[in-house]
């Protein structure tokens, strides 16, 4: 599948299918998805954003089997345009069953450069079971949080701003395991109050248009939403859940493993 929009700019986008070919040739590896993340796919981009492109990608078996397997990241050269690496499915599969939701960010972004549905639906199912909801919460505080500590500015805002609502959005779902990815469909699937939605949308707006957003105060309301939100978070029960960690495992070697023997590298 693909799913790009024609507001990318198409001879970047081009640069980007030539690394993840060149990735692929140079590095035998399979990649069945390939994504943009950053503020393009969090629904919030500026005129001069660059592009982040994230990709999980598998190597033959054999490579699995040795001792001095090497690094689970591929990176390619970054500029201030391209910032193009990937993890090992592996490394992927291992940070979800420790409770980090990057890989199921990755596989429900909105902007796709290439993926297999099948394999994003195997990886997400295995998700649904295996993530820690008390983990997800505290990933997006965290996230929240250092971000915080950052040199404020209402572009900075807008980072603080989103795990915010997933947050907020993870209250109001008690059945799923993760948030989606983008602001706007947090926001839309989530009961924001009507003041935060519209300065929600006011704030995206402006950063759309403004190459360097300033270093202004954000809109009080939103301030006031994040405060809340994050103050809830910290005070909920961080406790895990009563999870079968043994079975956890079982299942994520078990969709490793077949995804593994299913690949095909061309020599």
């Amino acid at each position: 599948m693909r799913a790009v929009p024609a507001t990318l700019d198409p001879a970047v986008v081009a640069e980007i299918d030539a690394r993840l070919s060149g990735v692929e040739a140079t590095q035998a590896v399979h990649v069945p998805w390939a994504i943009e993340s950053g503020s393009r796919a969090w629904g919030f981009p500026s005129p001069d954003s660059d592009y982040d492109c994230r990709f999980l990608y598998v190597r033959p078996a054999a490579h699995y089997l040795s001792l001095w397997a090497g690094r689970d990241v591929i990176e390619t050269p970054l500029d201030e345009v391209f910032d193009v690496n990937g993890w090992d499915l592996a490394k992927a599969v291992r940070l979800l069953v420790k409770g980090n939701v990057t890989p199921v960010e990755w596989l429900r972004s909105p902007i796709v450069y290439r993926g297999d549905p099948g394999f994003r639906d195997r990886v997400l199912a295995l998700a649904d079971e295996v993530l820690d909801r008390a983990a997800v919460r505290r990933h997006y505080l965290h996230l929240a949080r250092r971000q915080q500590q950052r040199t404020p500015s209402l572009k900075r805002f807008l980072y603080v701003l989103r795990p915010a609502v997933a947050l907020r959005w993870l209250a109001d779902h008690s059945e799923a395991a993760a948030p989606p990815m983008d602001l706007p469909t947090l926001v839309a699937e989530s009961s924001v109050p009507a003041d935060v939605r519209a300065a929600v949308t006011e704030v995206v707006a402006l950063k759309s248009v403004t190459r360097e957003l300033g270093a202004g105060d954000p809109p009080a309301v939103l301030e006031r939403f994040v405060d809340a939100e994050l103050d809830r978070a910290t005070t909920q029960d961080r406790l895990a859940r009563d999870r079968d960690l043994v079975a956890v495992r079982a299942r994520a070697d078990e969709l490793f493993l077949a995804e593994v023997s299913s690949v095909r590298v061309a020599a």
